[in-house]
């Protein structure tokens, strides 16, 4: 008897946490942290990593293209050289995270906030910052390269920047 009471508790606090959550988190994958992760050359090509948490971790040259990082959080992360091509990272959050020299080419970036990271000599062709929250000095530099039209939102890498049109 105890152990069908149990069961039963378990399976009913299942199912009240299950439906309190958002819809989209409910479906979507389990959250997953990556915290102090330290890899040279670690690939999430094409992984599914929404609202995924990589916090301290050490991704150099790591591979995320065409990854969904919807709600990602990058929390002191050193991504040096990576690859976000094609890659979605609406509403995802990069703070005191190193990305430089990475490559954004084609990447969304929506509603992203992404302060006192580094973006030096990140590769932004077609990727779309449409809301995205960045430092003025950031955007300063990535508008000095800045161009293209991203391919899925159809909207100006310079034009989601905001770059002046003296910022060329």
């Amino acid at each position: 008897m105890t152990k069908l009471f149990v069961g039963a508790l378990s399976f009913l606090l299942v199912m009240i946490l299950g439906l309190s959550l958002p819809a989209h988190a409910a479906s979507s994958a389990a959250i997953r942290a990556y915290d102090d992760v330290d890899t040279a050359s670690k690939s999430f090509a094409g992984q599914n990593l929404q609202q995924a948490e990589f916090s301290d971790a050490h991704l150099i040259g790591a591979d995320f293209n065409h990854a969904d990082l919807r709600g990602v959080v990058f929390n002191g992360a050193v991504l040096t050289q990576a690859n976000f091509q094609d890659a979605d990272m609406t509403d995802g959050l990069a703070y005191i995270s190193d990305f430089t020299g990475a490559n954004f080419t084609n990447a969304v970036l929506n509603s992203a906030l992404l302060l006192k990271s580094t973006f030096r000599d990140a590769v932004v062709t077609g990727a779309d910052f449409t809301d995205a929250v960045l430092d003025k000095a950031q955007i300063v530099d990535l508008c000095k390269s800045a161009s293209g039209v991203n391919p899925v939102t159809r909207v100006e890498t310079r034009e989601s920047l905001g770059c002046a049109r003296s910022m060329t």
